[in-house]
């Protein structure tokens, strides 16, 4: 049975993460690896620190070790340490962001990035720059930052969280082509808007990058 390690975060997207390999991978034995420190050292400096990145390296190894056949990193602050360890690897290692930035390169021009975390903002518009880059394509990244939503949810306050992205996602980016949430945990404001609300296709992460994730694993296999 092929194994996917999962490294995470938060242990909070664990669920998350086996819902979807549930339905889409039953077959794919799965491994979570957690060290929140990777986000919280990184919203502390404001930036990923190379402390952080060999951090990242090392929890890549540390899923080889225990017998994964491809390793899929589940937060997108730290995606250039992802891709150091990318170029260490033989196995496959895998950013979560990078199917959600293809589709989206494919889909429209004008692409709005949304983010409650500007650690997270700027890495993910920057990946979108770089596959634009990698394709050839001419695009403008309208960039969103909900003010104030983080540090509601972190209170506790998931309702202000949910109304300032809400009012990002249906006002702050309208006449974008397409919409990318930067974070998984924004997913869950776009179900609860009303039909019609969000008028550009809506893209986040933890699907696009579990259907990749998967392929991935298949073609080993062949």
């Amino acid at each position: 049975m092929p194994t996917l390690g999962l490294i995470h975060n938060s242990p909070m997207l664990a669920p998350v993460f086996n819902e979807i390999a549930a339905r889409i991978m039953p077959d794919v034995r799965i491994l979570h690896f957690v060290d929140e420190s990777t986000i919280k050292n990184t919203i502390a400096a404001g930036h990923l620190q190379k402390a952080t990145m060999r951090q990242v390296i090392r929890l890549v190894g540390s899923t080889f070790n225990a017998g994964c056949d491809a390793a899929l990193v589940t937060c997108s602050s730290i995606g250039r340490a992802v891709d150091m360890a990318a170029e260490l690897y033989e196995q496959p290692v895998l950013r979560v962001d990078r199917p959600m930035a293809e589709k989206a390169v494919a889909t429209g021009r004008r692409i709005g990035v949304v983010a409650t975390l500007s650690t997270t903002l700027k890495p993910t518009a920057d990946l979108v720059r770089r596959v634009a880059e990698e394709q050839g394509k001419d695009v403008e990244i309208v960039e969103y930052l909900c003010e104030g939503a983080f540090d509601a949810v972190m209170a506790g306050d998931g309702a202000t969280h949910d109304r300032i992205v809400g009012e990002a996602l249906t006002e702050g980016l309208k006449g974008v082509d397409v919409i990318l949430l930067a974070q998984a945990s924004m997913a869950r404001v776009v179900a609860s808007l009303p039909a019609g609300a969000v008028a550009a296709p809506v893209f986040s992460s933890p699907e696009l990058g579990m259907e990749h994730a998967r392929d991935i694993l298949a073609s080993l296999a062949k």
